[in-house]
């Protein structure tokens, strides 16, 4: 198999590591900082590998408590929240970092500060397989590093499958999860997808894969109704459908990592909780569906949240696609916070 690269330089700017928990006022600039977790004892990954000095980077927001607002971000997100959710995070809103401690950590495996496939050890040859549970496991030893002992958990997309791993893995910690167009996992479909986005990759190494995979996976986050509104025409005489998915390639490209997408990938796809499993989530939850989702369509997340006990389950009508949490919102933000202080 083809060696996949890893970016040589970092996708933002970095603090120095940090073994002091965040301390800052809720005034202060959003600030990355990153800690170093299993210095004294290893993580052991589920593939039997056991992992040392794992760096995790993280934004917090608010005051530290011991109870927090753990936010679980999207495949190709970083821990930065305020850039990339800003109808959720602020004073008054469901993220209320007036009132909360909000936090968000790049995950185990991920290429904005946290260790990546490249700083763990291999596995015959090959960037050592992470489970959703492995970022489950680490992510606890962060809050454990900032003396945080009970969460709400927030995620969508990829962070709504990780919180199902969450309420496997912890449900000790979790006093309730919301979770945004996500399943508690894959479907055929969902897997041929990521399956052709990792070919691509494969084939092409050095950027040009990791373009084609951004390019299918954008076709999967909206929808044809989406398109046909924002990319119908053409722009310099290319079709305007054509010019955005070559530019959503490129914006990747520029700060994305390759091995990260595969490792991310495999580890959804593996993700595959049986219905026994997820009936034993005692965990009050609220799952979102979207209305025009062609990743995840609403029957599937529904199906899920069905299997829970203590699940509601609630929609967004949007013509936008998978990625509407993101960019039509409409009254979700509303029905969030009144879940979270329910």
């Amino acid at each position: 198999m083809t060696a996949l690269t890893h970016p040589t330089t970092p996708t933002m700017p970095l603090s120095a590591p940090d073994d002091t928990p965040e301390r800052c006022h809720a005034e202060e600039r959003p600030r990355l900082r990153v800690a170093r977790l299993f210095r004294t004892q290893p993580l052991l990954l589920d593939c039997g590998l056991p992992v040392s000095d794992v760096r995790l980077a993280y934004h917090t927001y608010g005051q530290p408590q011991e109870t927090a607002t753990l936010v679980l971000h999207a495949l190709t997100g970083t821990s930065a929240v305020h850039e990339w959710w800003p109808d959720f995070l602020g004073k008054g809103k469901p993220l209320d970092t007036g009132r909360d401690y909000v936090i968000c950590a790049n995950v185990l495996g991920g290429c904005a500060g946290s260790s990546g496939p490249a700083d763990l050890p291999t596995l015959n040859g090959q960037d050592a397989p992470l489970t959703l549970r492995d970022l489950a496991c680490a992510g606890r030893a962060l809050l454990d590093h900032l003396g945080v002992k009970r969460v709400r958990i927030v995620g969508g997309s990829m962070g709504g499958m990780l919180a199902y791993a969450w309420l496997l893995e912890c449900p000790d910690l979790v006093e309730k999860a919301v979770i945004i167009g996500a399943p508690a996992r894959h479907s055929p479909w969902a897997i041929g997808l990521n399956t052709a986005a990792r070919s691509a990759i494969r084939a092409a190494p050095g950027g040009e894969g990791l373009k084609v995979a951004r390019q299918i996976a954008m076709l999967s986050y909206r929808s044809p109704e989406s398109f046909a509104a924002t990319q119908s025409g053409q722009r310099q005489g290319v079709p305007a459908i054509t010019s955005y998915l070559h530019h959503q390639g490129e914006k990747l490209h520029a700060r994305f990592c390759e091995r990260t997408y595969v490792t991310l990938t495999g580890a959804m796809d593996a993700f595959q909780p049986s219905d026994a499993e997820l009936r034993t989530i005692r965990t009050p939850v609220l799952a979102v569906g979207i209305s025009s989702d062609q990743l995840y369509p609403a029957a599937e997340v529904q199906a899920s949240a069905a299997l829970l006990p203590h699940a509601q389950y609630v929609e967004l009508n949007s013509i936008h696609g998978h990625d509407a949490f993101l960019m039509d919102a409409g009254d979700l933000p509303e029905q969030v916070s009144t879940f979270l202080k329910s």
